[in-house]
């Protein structure tokens, strides 16, 4: 999982160690091209990343959009140097529509864009819901359900990924000690008496 996740720092990797340039935090934006951030829709939040003039120019003859076609922004460099009032821009219109509309929208034009999905929704994703692991407590019927990791084992699968629930403080104690590591009961009541479990 470290490894798949680096492998997303292909620019800050090349520009730490082969250029030693400082890369800071940037959360949802680009360095190098804009606009790329998280925009407000009607009803959620949508991702949009473009990444070269042609994408730009399509994107200013998409209904809406018009008013950005402007002479600074033509080219990514005047849209880099003032990314902060484009993309309050950018947020102004696309509060305009709905995550659906401006999926088809920019779907359609062939630009970048991502809904940006709440944890219910990524939950009902059919990719991650019926890899869900999930355990229940004997004791009470609690049940609970845990993120898929990023790669279902056999032993998962061999289980229909349903786990054990953990154990309660203490709950196996009588098991281990004396079952695994063979203390009697009365070892296991003076460890007890002193605290010791």
């Amino acid at each position: 999982m470290f490894e798949s996740t680096v492998s997303w720092l292909t620019q800050a990797i090349t520009h730490t160690v082969s250029f030693k340039k400082k890369v800071t935090r940037r959360g949802n934006t680009h360095e190098f091209f804009a606009p790329v951030s998280v925009y407000e829709t009607k009803n959620g939040y949508v991702y949009i990343a473009l990444g070269n003039d042609r994408q730009w120019e399509t994107l200013t003859r998409l209904s809406g959009f018009e008013s950005l076609s402007l002479k600074e922004y033509e080219r990514n460099a005047g849209r880099i140097g003032d990314v902060d009032s484009l993309n309050r821009a950018m947020n102004t219109i696309t509060k305009k529509s709905t995550t659906e509309e401006l999926m088809t929208l920019f779907n359609q034009a062939t630009i970048p864009i991502s809904k940006v999905n709440s944890i219910e929704e990524v939950v009902e994703d059919p990719f991650v819901k019926p890899n869900l692991i999930r355990s229940k407590d004997p004791r009470t019927g609690t049940e609970i359900a845990i993120a898929p990791p990023p790669i279902n084992t056999l032993f998962l699968k061999s289980v229909d990924r349903t786990l054990s629930f953990p154990p309660r403080f203490g709950e196996q104690n009588e098991e281990v000690y004396a079952g695994l590591l063979g203390y009697s009961k009365e070892q296991l009541k003076v460890f007890k008496e002193k605290n010791i479990i």
